[in-house]
């Protein structure tokens, strides 16, 4: 599954321009005092102005599955990444055979660098802003997130991910490639003490050459 585009809020479109395409590197297709469209991989993020707009959004970003400790030395020029414990900034995630480490952008959304080992898309070359590959995840906040993954399991025929143990809590739509994670309301965006909120999102994702547009 590919998320092809993920439209979020943002109350600051000039901060956003400036640490998108100076701090990660990543062009940007259009903007003006509306909104903002930067590319990122295959991907595309649309931020749009909200000046009352006060909450975060978590999204994660795949990277080649052989270049996480070159990503974190990159990422240590430009950005804090966020302690997990003992000073170690890896998440490894058995299951789903991953490895990740996590940051904020300027608008306080928790943002994830993962590399998935069972993808074929490790590079040779050294790691830069070209290096990041796709939005592979959108953290979608709902009372009854199982719930909603069966809906749209039976509306848009797509898939629970078969590596994760979903839940009434959390449930995963997808695969390695794009994510929908959905999660209830005030549970925690993992590493953070921060609360999930249900924000304004619109995705449009690629199944099996079918092209899905989502809201939530």
């Amino acid at each position: 599954m590919k998320l092809q585009n993920i439209q979020i809020q943002t109350n600051n479109i000039e901060q956003t321009a400036l640490f998108y395409q100076n701090t990660l590197g990543l062009p940007i297709l259009e903007k003006n005092s509306e909104y903002i469209v930067i590319k990122a991989g295959n991907s595309t993020l649309k931020f749009v102005e909200n000046s009352d707009f006060n909450s975060i959004y978590h999204f994660a970003f795949n990277i080649p599955e052989n270049k996480l400790d070159e990503a974190i030395a990159w990422c240590k020029t430009k950005v804090n990444l966020i302690i997990i414990e003992d000073q170690n900034v890896i998440t490894n995630f058995e299951n789903w055979n991953a490895h990740a480490v996590y940051f904020y952008d300027n608008n306080g959304n928790l943002l994830e660098f993962i590399a998935r080992h069972d993808l074929n898309n490790s590079q040779t070359e050294e790691f830069s802003s070209k290096s990041i590959l796709n939005v592979s995840e959108i953290g979608i906040v709902n009372e009854n997130p199982l719930e909603l993954g069966n809906q749209l399991i039976t509306k848009h025929d797509l898939n629970f991910f078969t590596k994760n143990t979903n839940s009434e809590a959390f449930a995963a739509l997808g695969d390695d490639e794009g994510l929908l994670i959905m999660v209830r309301p005030n549970r925690n965006w993992y590493p953070t003490q921060t609360p999930s909120e249900s924000n304004k999102t619109d995705i449009i994702l690629e199944i099996n050459g079918k092209i899905i547009d989502l809201k939530f």
